[in-house]
């Protein structure tokens, strides 16, 4: 994200797996790390996508060190694309490496949010996760499953109103059961193209102390 951005070598099932982390702002406490999982790798879904910049300056701002990293077959990752199991594996493995203890946030983009959300399923319980957020969250064509009951209270969902990849309507049929508030960004499309400042408000506020 900028000339004090690190580029780390992290090691997954299937071999190399490419990140990058940046730190909280300076003079501000650590509150922890958040990790950050990228949109469809056979759709040009990179650590570098935008949205996905957007929430690691959400919460580099709040005071957090942030992770981005390539799942397995993008960038200098090795592996091929695995369907989510894999990369839901990669996800796990960044964590270990670059949070073993502390403070742990998890957040997504689209396909992304869709392997944070099972990543949780096996992290939540075993580590501090106090923050989470979800954004054009992919719950449609493969439906993740539902969030810890105890995990609500620190999550954030952002779905666009207009998103045409990941309908609004299918994000409400999985929140639904779960009672689990949807934060709906009027005329936002999947990539908030012109509201990217408004999502990064939106994270941000999330990220406030409690």
């Amino acid at each position: 994200m900028n000339s004090q951005t690190e580029k780390l070598t992290l090691r997954g099932d299937a071999g190399v797996i490419e990140a990058q982390r940046d730190a909280g702002v300076a003079g501000i406490p650590s509150r922890g790390t958040v990790v950050i999982a990228h949109p469809h790798p056979l759709f040009g879904g990179t650590m570098d996508n935008k949205v996905v910049q957007t929430l690691a300056r959400a919460f580099t701002a709040s005071g957090w060190t942030a992770v981005r990293f390539n799942f397995r077959g993008v960038g200098a990752s090795e592996g091929t694309h695995d369907e989510g199991q894999g990369e839901t594996t990669d996800m796990r493995a960044v964590v270990q490496q670059v949070a073993p203890d502390g403070a742990l946030a998890i957040a997504g983009f689209s396909f992304g949010a869709f392997v944070a959300i099972n990543a949780l399923q096996s992290l939540w319980g075993t580590r501090e996760i106090v923050r989470i957020a979800l954004v054009g969250a992919s719950v449609a064509r493969v439906v993740p499953p539902p969030l810890p009951e105890a995990a609500h209270e620190h999550t954030l969902v952002v779905h666009g109103e207009q998103d045409d990849t990941v309908a609004l309507g299918a994000v409400m049929d999985w929140a639904r059961p779960q009672s689990l508030p949807v934060t709906v960004v009027p005329g936002g499309g999947h990539f908030f193209h012109g509201q990217l400042p408004l999502l990064k408000q939106l994270v941000v506020r999330h990220l406030r102390p409690d």
